[in-house]
């Protein structure tokens, strides 16, 4: 079983951890609800052969961007199931999108919205991330060698915290 890291200051009060060091779901019923959204991004590297059926849509599987939207999506509806102290959100939106940022270099950016007691970063990253594997699988056939990098959240509103953004 996995233990916090000794390099890493323990939080003063551990918000998902009881006093006899078993897990739990934290209580969200007293936050008020807000309007909360957040933003995250991954890269996905390749040749430039697999950019280039990509870009004129020559897979064998078809269409990898269409494939890669709706699983990102579908993803971000079932994170609670996923991941498992999150909380099950109904999401107002989420939508994942795609852009060519060097030869080779595919950025996926995802975005998720919602009115709730908590956030929806891990919806958003969880979107962001199945996009990419997604991608992988749809052109794996092709190249084997795809790398998916630097997933992480990029911004963040609404909430206690209020807003937050990678620098």
């Amino acid at each position: 079983m996995a233990t916090l890291s000794k390099r890493r200051k323990p939080l003063a009060k551990p918000s998902h951890i009881r006093p006899d060091g078993s897990l739990m779901m934290v209580d969200v019923g007293p936050k008020a609800t807000t309007e909360r959204f957040a933003h995250a991004r991954a890269l996905v590297r390749m040749s430039a052969e697999s950019e280039v059926a990509l870009r004129k849509a020559t897979l064998a599987k078809g269409d990898a961007f269409a494939a890669a939207q709706i699983a990102g999506i579908m993803a971000a509806k079932q994170t609670a199931q996923l991941i498992p102290l999150t909380h099950p959100l109904a999401l107002s939106k989420v939508s994942v999108e795609f852009t060519w940022v060097a030869a080779g270099l595919l950025q996926i950016d995802a975005t998720a919205q919602t009115s709730a007691q908590t956030g929806v970063e891990m919806e958003a990253m969880t979107a962001v991330a199945i996009a990419a594997l997604t991608m992988y699988d749809m052109t794996k056939a092709l190249e084997r060698g795809i790398a998916i990098e630097s997933l992480r959240l990029i911004e963040k509103r609404g909430g206690k915290s209020g807003r937050w953004r990678a620098s």
